[in-house]
């Protein structure tokens, strides 16, 4: 198989600045590291302050590798804002192929709900909790100098 190049845009929002921009950088040298991936271009851009007071820096990752599942690995892993495949044109991918990446893309959407589902619960369970403490909670009245002593 020809190797398949692509490219994507990663983006890290945070703060402070000095955090977002180390944690930049060790996204694109974990991407570099993998030993599946060649990293052809790596471009990330000055790290800006929003108007929400955090500070943002995206990167352009140019990379190839030989196999389109370490294409979704790296989505998985790195959760970038667009990927692009940019070769080879007309890639043909084997149906086996395709359904292995079909049942991991689905495995990790259930992993997924099953935490948003457990977190909503859990939710839930403090909002009760927090609502009970309150409503038990004995507020002391104020006294008078006198009634003190």
């Amino acid at each position: 198989m020809k190797p398949i190049v692509s490219r994507i845009t990663v983006e890290v929002l945070g703060g402070p600045q000095e955090h977002v921009e180390k944690a930049m950088l060790e996204v694109v040298k974990k991407i570099k590291e993998d030993k599946e991936v060649k990293v052809r271009v790596a471009n990330v851009y000055e790290c800006t302050q929003l108007e929400n007071k955090l500070w943002s820096t995206f990167a352009d990752i140019e990379f190839e590798t030989r196999a389109l599942k370490k294409v979704l690995d790296i989505c998985y892993d790195y959760t970038p804002s667009v990927v692009e495949i940019l070769e080879p044109a007309g890639l043909e991918v084997n149906t086996n192929e395709i359904a292995e990446l079909l049942n991991d893309f689905l495995h990790r959407i259930h992993k997924y709900s099953m935490v948003l589902k457990k977190l909503q619960t859990e939710n839930v369970f403090m909002v009760n909790e927090l609502e009970r403490i309150k409503n038990n909670v004995v507020v002391p009245l104020k006294t008078t100098k006198e009634e003190k002593e």
